[in-house]
């Protein structure tokens, strides 16, 4: 665990009056997160997008709640992740093409 991840799990855990608190344990299993993980973008914002619709329609106890909240958070994650992924890669193509650009119709373009 980086330093960055160490804070910022000490912060989460830090009620109000600046007393730890302890962790709250995760109903997801590692098999729901490893799947979750594997998902394709449009699956984890359809998934995404329900978990938020059971959310809001309410009546659902405490327990539920803190499930979906959870399964939303894993696929918020999930899809941010694969966002992250394709702007580097369409900012890699970008600087290529700029790069590309920059010597065309120079000498160094025969090189």
């Amino acid at each position: 665990m980086n330093k960055e991840t160490s804070d910022k799990t000490a912060a989460d855990n830090t009620a109000v009056d600046g007393t730890a608190q302890p962790a709250i344990a995760s109903s997801l299993s590692d098999k729901e997160r490893e799947a979750i993980a594997k998902l394709p973008y449009e699956q984890a914002r359809d998934q995404l997008i329900q978990a938020v619709q059971a959310l809001e329609a309410g009546g659902l106890d405490l327990d539920a709640s803190m499930r979906q909240w959870e399964i939303g958070e894993a696929l918020s994650k999930r899809a941010q992740e694969l966002l992250d992924q394709v702007r580097a890669k369409l900012d890699d193509a970008q600087a290529a093409q700029s790069s590309a650009g920059a010597s065309a119709g120079t000498q160094s373009n025969l090189e």
